[in-house]
């Protein structure tokens, strides 16, 4: 039965039957095309009923605790039918253990995405039959961690299953099992490291700055023979956070069918959201409420869900401010950080060298610009390699960070960032010390030099607190060339850089450091429409796109000479 209704639904979907988004028609898309390969040795999955309505039901055993519906029973809406039907009935066909061991859902505000984790926290608990599991809500603030665990409190008490579970000292325990269900959250230092989840919860994941809650409860999961991490969460306006630049990058590829490179046979994924063309511009009318129901499948269900919405889009008009807040909550839209950020991410997104170009046959004997950002001692500093690929016909740019010992822990803390496992990837080395050792920096220019066997063209620095490495480079024969860090000196380039990347013409190696801070970076403008980094209003660091732009005011001329010395630039 269920079965028949998820090939049914899909078609209705894929077939305009019922509203949705392209994403959406993709997970349908997808759903279909594994049904038909069910069983098979390229793919050994099954789809067992049992099982997928046996969560279905469990949801029917709780009441709704608030809106328009509060007493009555949950009976699943189509889409949560949809979502939940592939994650707890799709399993392998010899095991028996569940095919998804991580579900992504993105969905708008208000459309049940507490009650659905409550019934998936409290069914991992008890009913999937583990024995001693341990649930948890992963959040960066106590009371985000704690909105899914009080849905899932209020809803046992007023269910027929509450003599079944005891709650105490912020811990729901099913009695039968001893399993437990907590809340966890980095503000109250609760971290999860030790655990052994069943199942991590993650709600309202765009909030996140960092993706130590995530990373602690996947890798705690390696013990259990089927775990479950879930996402849910609407859009954000932050593009550098990790669930847009991780999770949402890698979901539209995931579900992509014509991206077959991407596939995760253990990944599922529902987005529902308003849709934009290629260029990331709204292809819906947002005044237009038959395409609410794109990102509000739920919500838009039933008259007060529309009113909500339309009240909500009305305010917004009157107050432009609260457009931001529309668009992310209540339409599912990722927005930029404001109308001064340099860069739009998706358009970074997609440079990203996603078949393995960038490898050391390929960079070997390459001629290059060195761009450095010195930046503050105690700071991110930053080194850029750049060169013009005449039969790709894009520029391919590198980076590399270095931080003092003696600061890492403080900055980790202050920026929010995970330098750490920056570090431990390889992306930033530690200097020794309470300031960056130019020296070090220094040396992994000749290091990389010599690695690839590069022709440096010119070494391009910010004349500022760069005159002891400049002169050292200098005496080794390198050609130094000071780029003046005024808005009429790096306009030109900053815009030329952003251009390339809007036409596809860069390629980058998915460099977490480099794409975090091109995410930070805010542009200045002048009243001559002349445009630089702001290093004062971005958001957080910048030094490795700054030490990049620097690098490219030469790189974009695409020839030996300096075509810009009548505007300042000095070879030393």
């Amino acid at each position: 039965m269920i079965r028949e209704f998820l090939i049914q639904y899909s078609h209705d979907v894929i077939e305009g039957r019922i509203v949705a988004c392209q994403k959406h028609k993709w997970a349908c898309m997808r759903f279909l095309r594994d049904i038909e390969r069910e069983g098979t040795d390229e793919f050994p999955y099954i789809f067992d009923e049992d099982k997928a309505m046996r969560f279905l039901e469990w949801m029917t055993l709780f009441k709704h605790t608030k809106g328009v519906l509060r007493g009555q029973h949950i009976n699943p809406h189509e889409i949560q039918i949809f979502v939940f039907g592939n994650i707890y009935g799709w399993v392998h066909k010899d095991t028996g253990y569940r095919r998804f061991r991580k579900a992504y859902w993105q969905v708008g505000r208000k459309n049940a995405k507490s009650q659905s984790l409550a019934c998936v926290g409290t069914y991992e608990e008890s009913a999937m039959g583990e024995g001693m599991s341990e649930v948890y809500i992963g959040a960066t603030k106590t009371d985000q961690a704690k909105i899914v665990w009080n849905e899932a409190n209020a809803m046992i008490r007023q269910s027929v299953l509450k003599d079944k579970f005891k709650t105490s000292y912020g811990t729901i325990r099913h009695l039968k099992t001893d399993s437990i269900f907590r809340p966890l959250s980095k503000e109250d230092q609760k971290t999860g490291d030790g655990l052994n989840p069943q199942c991590g919860i993650i709600d309202e994941y765009h909030a996140h700055p960092t993706d130590e809650i995530y990373n602690v409860l996947d890798s705690g999961m390696g013990a259990r023979p089927q775990p479950l991490l879930m996402v849910i969460t609407t859009a954000g306006s932050n593009l550098n956070s990790p669930c847009y630049r991780i999770e949402y990058d890698f979901v539209s590829k995931l579900l992509d069918p014509n991206n077959p490179a991407v596939e995760l046979d253990s990944y599922f994924a529902m987005v529902n959201e308003l849709d934009k063309d290629e260029e990331g511009n709204l292809i819906d009318d947002i005044t237009d409420e038959s395409v609410w129901v794109k990102a509000n499948p739920i919500l838009c269900s039933y008259p007060e869900g529309v009113q909500f919405i339309r009240a909500r889009l009305k305010e917004a008009q009157l107050k432009p401010e609260m457009m931001d807040d529309f668009l992310t909550k209540n339409m599912n839209v990722w927005i930029n950080q404001g109308e001064n950020a340099y860069m739009r991410m998706d358009k970074w997104a997609n440079c990203a060298d996603d078949e393995g170009i960038i490898n050391d046959e390929f960079l070997r004997g390459r001629e290059v610009w060195v761009g450095l950002d010195l930046s503050k001692k105690i700071d991110l500093t930053s080194a850029a390699f750049e060169f013009w690929d005449e039969k790709l016909g894009k520029y391919i740019v590198l980076s590399h960070s270095f931080i003092p010992s003696e600061t890492l822990e403080i900055k980790s803390n202050i920026d929010k960032v995970p330098y750490k496992k920056w570090v431990r990837d390889g992306w930033i080395t530690v200097t020794p010390g309470a300031v960056v050792d130019y020296r070090y920096i220094q040396a992994h220019v000749l290091a990389m030099i010599e690695k690839y066997n590069w022709h440096v063209r010119g070494v391009c620095y910010d004349e500022w607190s760069a005159g002891l490495i400049s002169q050292e480079m200098a005496d080794r024969g390198f050609e130094m060339i000071e780029i003046r860090q005024g808005i009429h000196t790096l306009s030109e380039p900053t815009k030329n850089f952003r251009e390339e990347v809007y036409s596809g013409n860069v390629l980058h190696n998915r460099n977490p450091v480099l794409t975090w801070a091109v995410g930070n970076a805010v542009a200045r403008q002048d009243h001559n429409e002349n445009i630089m980094l702001d290093k004062e209003k971005s958001s957080n660091r910048i030094d490795p796109i700054a030490a990049l732009i620097n690098a490219h005011v030469m790189c974009m001329s695409k020839d030996t000479g300096n075509p810009y010395n009548d505007r300042g630039f000095i070879v030393v």
